[in-house]
């Protein structure tokens, strides 16, 4: 019972091979600088077709045959307000995700890339898509529709669709086991924080809120995002800066965030050293970060009207100790003892696996 798992991302393409019978990954990998100079590798054709390579070549192949494969999961960031759960993959389905390019340009090319390249080197297995996007599905419409005229909504679907579903999804059903509760009476909130970062509040096991909105670009301050600001922010810039709508955009995506507000760097490790050694806008870049944690926290245990337990998960909520400190630090004497701050690696691939497994088993 052999579910491969492809995540493909603008430059990578990362795989897990896992065994359904035991839970555990058998193999995993990454192709990076997919399309870059000197790569080796132009396109996700050939990093699918490398990731073949590898299972079934060497001494000891993982594969005797593609056949072993019963099928195949693919994370697709954005399925809009066509998905709310995991499906198999037909033309329908590709069309929509080809639909939502506008709103993920970034990342829905490489997942229908993956998609049909393994429709050739895979023949015959069947595939998966599972959508970012969808935990979020049961998110109400006063806390997805954004305040500009409605007609805009009816027309483009502009509304709050927000990511990182899967690791929210995830993480509060490994909270529910350490909790010992069922997940259908709980109140939680999930922080995944790394490179990008979103907080979900999960009520009772739905999603009623979350950061990001229309794009990853609101809510918390990430690694090059800024998050929550004044729209008005735009123009202004735009104008004074003599900006295009482009650069605009790569401002606020890749210029922002932790490294602009730093001046030193995205990466949240080099942030603390910088901030031993003193450094004045490190410590201002920490602090905005961790503010609007605490922030969110207090305004989602409003939304849910209590709180049972916040969940840390990715890279820096899995690996910074000492954010989890501050605060606990910070919110004990507002939550009161009883609220849990639980860290849970989150292991996305791991659920697609799942997901993937369940609908083709169902099929079956």
């Amino acid at each position: 019972m052999l579910i491969l798992v492809i995540n493909c991302g603008s430059s990578s393409a990362k795989y897990q091979l896992f065994n359904m019978n035991f839970g555990k990954a058998l193999a995993k990998g990454v192709i990076e600088r997919i399309g870059q100079k000197n790569s080796g590798c132009k396109n996700h054709y050939r990093a699918i077709a490398l990731i073949k390579e590898k299972l079934l070549s060497g001494r000891k192949p993982i594969l005797k045959s593609v056949g072993d494969i019963i099928g195949i999961g693919h994370r697709v960031v954005h399925g809009g307000e066509s998905f709310s759960e995991a499906v198999i993959i037909k033309k329908p389905v590709i069309k929509s995700i080809e639909k939502m390019i506008e709103l993920a340009p970034l990342h829905n090319p490489p997942a229908l890339s993956g998609i049909k390249a393994c429709s050739k080197l895979f023949p015959g297995i069947r595939q998966v898509a599972v959508f970012d996007t969808a935990f979020h599905q049961s998110i109400p419409p006063h806390a997805y529709i954004y305040g500009i005229p409605f007609g805009f909504y009816k027309k483009y679907k502009i509304r709050r669709y927000g990511f990182h579903g899967t690791s929210h999804r995830f993480v509060a059903n490994e909270a529910a086991k350490r909790l010992k509760k069922p997940l259908g009476k709980l109140k939680i909130i999930t922080a995944h924080l790394g490179n990008g970062c979103s907080m979900t509040a999960v009520l009772n096991g739905r999603s009623v809120d979350t950061t990001m909105g229309l794009t990853p670009l609101e809510g918390l301050l990430m690694g090059t995002r800024a998050g929550d600001m004044d729209p008005a922010i735009v123009p202004f810039l735009m104008k004074k800066e003599n900006l295009s709508v482009s650069k605009a955009e790569e401002l606020l995506n890749k210029e922002s965030g932790l490294l602009g507000v730093s001046g030193i760097s995205n990466d949240m490790r080099d942030i603390l050293c910088y901030i031993r050694k003193g450094k004045k806008r490190a410590r201002l870049a920490y602090d905005i970060f961790t503010y609007r944690i605490r922030k969110y926290i207090g305004a989602y245990a409003a939304v849910m009207k209590g709180l049972d337990a916040v969940i840390l998960t990715g890279g820096i909520g899995e690996n910074m100790p000492e954010l989890k400190r501050r605060l606990l630090g910070d919110l004990r004497p507002i939550l009161g003892t009883k609220i849990k701050f639980l860290t849970i690696p989150t292991n996305e691939e791991l659920l697609i696996a799942r997901d993937t497994y369940r609908l083709i088993k169902t099929k079956k």
